[in-house]
């Protein structure tokens, strides 16, 4: 089981190699699916200089035009239809997330880390808003969305609120090919800080890392860059087979980013990259 979610824990790094399909879905289409899996390289915990090769599985579509999505371990239903053609697309909806990070002692490959014990599954719960516009800049099919999600954890585990704004940009170059770029970051409550990245008296003797209380308070942990590309196979992205692939640079921030557990053991400069391939009914 802990094997299990060290590797639905890389699937976040593909979010963004579903997104260009399903948006440059033919108007008349108001049910579609797409499903992608490959493989990705990932930090073995957020803050760590070391990485695993994982295997990634995601999915996005809609029925009668109502969208969901997958992002890494998280899904997004979007309550409002989508519109057809060009124009403006309001999205608002729940989201659940489950939050893997330190769940296993297999996935931390840093012994010091290792050391400080495992962190319990967090399933963080809550909704998101957002606005997108199709027929932005380079044809009537480019797509400019921003959305902001909040989820607090229900589970036990770190117990505080989780902000994630995003803004994405996915422009076709043909039928048969897309790139696309997001900028992310996630704002987070006390709880969080200290549950992940504070280290106690106790566990500074297990791990051999200095004691750090100062990473309680809200504050921005992390902020995000992707870039992806994808190309159809079956000559039309809007159906059959393509391929995707997708570089991204995060960066620990502030006081997340002194703690020992990054400052010491890892690197505040994280990178993911993935390949994957997907189809679309």
């Amino acid at each position: 089981m802990d094997h299990f979610r060290c590797r639905l824990a890389a699937t976040f790094v593909v979010a963004q190699l579903l997104v260009a399909p399903a948006m440059a879905q033919e108007e008349e289409q108001h049910s579609t699916l797409t499903i992608g899996a490959g493989i990705a390289a990932i930090p073995s915990y957020e803050g760590s200089d070391d990485y695993r090769v994982m295997p990634l599985v995601q999915a996005r579509g809609k029925v009668h035009d109502f969208a969901f999505w997958t992002r890494g371990t998280a899904l997004y239903v979007d309550a409002i239809p989508d519109p057809t053609g060009t124009g403006v697309d309001f999205e608002l909806g729940p989201v659940v997330n489950v939050r893997l990070d330190r769940t296993s002692r297999k996935a931390i490959r840093d012994d010091a880390v290792r050391a400080l014990g495992k962190r319990d599954v967090a399933v963080e719960v809550g909704g998101f808003v957002g606005v997108g516009k199709t027929g932005v800049i380079t044809s009537d099919y480019d797509n400019l969305s921003a959305r902001v999600a909040v989820t607090k954890d229900v589970a036990g585990a770190h117990g505080s609120y989780v902000v994630t704004p995003t803004i994405e940009y996915f422009t076709p170059l043909s039928l048969t090919t897309f790139v696309g770029a997001s900028v992310s970051a996630e704002y987070v409550g006390k709880k969080y800080g200290r549950y992940y990245f504070d280290i106690t008296p106790q566990e500074s003797l297990a791990s051999g890392l200095d004691v750090y209380n100062r990473a309680g308070g809200s504050g921005f942990k992390r902020l995000n860059v992707n870039l992806s590309a994808g190309k159809a196979l079956s000559g039309d992205l809007r159906k059959g087979w393509a391929i995707f692939g997708v570089a991204g640079y995060s960066r620990v921030l502030g006081k997340y980013a002194d703690s020992p557990i990054v400052a010491d053991a890892g690197s505040r400069n994280q990178f993911v990259g993935a390949l994957g391939i997907g189809y679309t009914f």
